[in-house]
């Protein structure tokens, strides 16, 4: 993948075409002519890039730490080609990002594509694939005034997990698996029980039945693993914890829990007004994104206290966008 940055001809070096560093470095003067022509050659930098003197957009955000390092992803991306993004990282659920949208104040959001299809689309189709999902909010969002921009290779789901000795006694796998444990002790967040990706779909789907149910606190299930108090925990995919190789996550090849990777909601209107640049820099955030890395961002930040912005920052140069 391509860094996102400009070239330019720097006459006073080699009279050949050189890549630009940074905006930051060239203010530093850590690209200059010397003398008085310096600064003059940071303004005409920062004047070249695909973004410079586009209208402002406003980034939302849920408060949640995976929301708020995705913000800060895209925006700094987007501030190194030259854009001007403001981050509002605490607009609150999908439909009232929706409405926020829609009502203009915001331009843009990321959404995790099975809970657009659901709560904004008002879809309750269950789609084969990702690839389906996307399609059918897709659909939806074009007929309405915006669009959904290409997904990210990760997606955030609910998993079922295990400790690696329960699942050597096991055998287990896959989700399936557990249909043959009587009187499985499985812990999961309370509206679990209720829920088509939860304990209804497992029964529908997978045959598992004979559950002893654990209603916990979002946040406790690794500790009641560790514990013993359950057998099984319902996690999500990118949680930092996965990190540590101490869980074995089951395979859902059935797709109980859905499709839930990340896509952009962007208003057309926005989109007209920023060029083909904006886009494609979000383009290029998404396909940098996998679930390790995810995982990995997320356990910086939520269990090592570390700066989202600086997490992002991190990462953005590690793979050429910034």
């Amino acid at each position: 993948m391509p860094p996102v940055e400009e070239r330019t001809r720097i006459g006073c070096l080699v009279r050949t075409v050189l890549p630009l560093l940074a905006a930051g470095a060239l203010a530093a003067g850590l690209v200059a002519c010397g003398g008085s022509g310096s600064g003059t050659t940071s303004t005409r930098a920062a004047a070249s890039l695909p973004g410079s003197g586009k209208p402002p957009v406003t980034f939302g955000t849920q408060s949640v730490t995976e929301q708020v390092l995705i913000g800060q992803l895209y925006q700094q991306a987007l501030e190194a080609r030259g854009f001007t993004v403001a981050l509002k990282q605490n607009i609150g659920s999908t439909q009232i990002a929706d409405q926020a949208l829609r009502s203009r104040q915001i331009d843009l959001y990321p959404a995790y594509v099975g809970v657009f299809e659901t709560a904004v689309a008002r879809d309750a189709t269950r789609y084969a694939s990702a690839e389906g999902t996307f399609t059918a909010g897709q659909d939806y969002a074009r007929a309405h005034g915006f669009r959904l921009l290409p997904m990210t290779r990760f997606s955030t789901i609910d998993a079922l997990v295990v400790l690696p000795d329960y699942a050597r006694a096991h055998r287990l796998r896959a989700v399936g698996g557990l249909a043959a444990i009587r009187g499985l002790k499985l812990g999961a967040p309370p509206e679990f029980r209720r829920r088509e990706a939860g304990l209804r779909g497992l029964a529908r789907i997978y045959g598992i039945r004979d559950v002893d149910f654990a209603p916990l606190t979002v946040g406790l299930q690794y500790q009641a693993l560790n514990d013993g108090q359950v057998d099984v925990a319902d996690v999500l995919t990118t949680d930092g914890q996965l990190q540590s190789g101490r869980y074995v996550v089951l395979a859902d090849p059935r797709h109980v829990f859905g499709f839930q990777n990340v896509t952009p909601v962007v208003s057309r209107r926005v989109l007209r007004a920023e060029g083909p640049a904006f886009a494609a820099t979000l383009d290029a955030v998404s396909r940098a994104l996998t679930t390790s890395a995810m995982q990995r961002m997320n356990a910086a930040v939520a269990l090592n206290g570390k700066s989202p912005a600086d997490v992002a920052q991190q990462f953005l140069q590690a793979v050429g966008l910034v």
